[in-house]
């Protein structure tokens, strides 16, 4: 299969690419900071890596490159995310604007921009948030960032109508506490119950195979919050 996965410069988007790219399948991996070098030396041949930041405006490079590496999409993760946490009132509008544009409209623009080259029966995983699932505990200082993942949710349940006639289903993970940075930053000190390599296993497994069980869902993975 041919998948492409955003935020692979690190954490679990990284472990992502290599878990597909040591399972033979073709990788196209996108960042704003990342190295052919960030990869095993073996699985490199299965890897095509892009630094790109997905708030630019112009995306018409983008799908130009990944057309000349690929004939046809299969799977497309949108991992890329990014994290502010501050009180509620110290929020500023360029904080909401760039959480929203990387975690929500950078999806929906690459969505709109790769969809075209996307086979019959392809699978577009949308990377959530515990945070953004409705019903689970929402902490302090994370207001923007569980709203933005909130917003992913809603519109993946969307596109998977939007999407249905073309035979592209579209699901989200609302991933648990996992030891990443980006967890880190959240909450220091706290030590999550799974690895960034754990987590990217099973995202490739359901990158490869939920669609086949699911469309529009939005699956809570976690063991604990946070």
């Amino acid at each position: 299969m041919n998948i492409v996965v955003t935020g692979a410069g690190k954490g679990i988007g990284k472990e992502t690419v290599i878990e597909l790219a040591d399972k033979g399948h073709k990788v196209f991996a996108l960042s704003r900071n990342i190295y052919s070098s960030d990869f095993p030396e073996h699985l490199q041949k299965n890897i095509s890596i892009l630094p790109f930041d997905l708030t630019k405006k112009d995306f018409t490079p983008l799908t130009e490159l990944i057309k000349d590496s690929f004939n046809k999409i299969d799977g497309l993760i949108n991992n890329a995310g990014v994290l502010i946490a501050k009180p509620f009132m110290e929020f500023t509008e360029k904080d909401f604007d760039y959480l929203f544009n990387v975690n929500v409209k950078a999806p929906f623009r690459l969505i709109q921009a790769l969809s075209p080259m996307m086979s019959k029966n392809s699978h577009i995983l949308n990377i959530s948030s515990i945070g953004g699932f409705q019903g689970s505990v929402k902490f302090p200082g994370l207001s923007l960032y569980s709203a933005g993942k909130g917003a992913l949710s809603i519109l993946t349940e969307s596109l998977a109508e939007e999407l249905k006639e073309k035979d592209i289903r579209v699901n989200a993970l609302a991933l648990g506490a996992t030891q990443t940075e980006m967890l880190e930053k959240a909450f220091p000190g706290y030590k999550a119950p799974l690895s960034a390599h754990k987590m990217a296993q099973f995202i490739s497994y359901f990158i490869l195979n939920g669609h086949h069980f699911f469309n529009g869902k939005i699956l809570p993975v976690s063991l604990s919050t946070p």
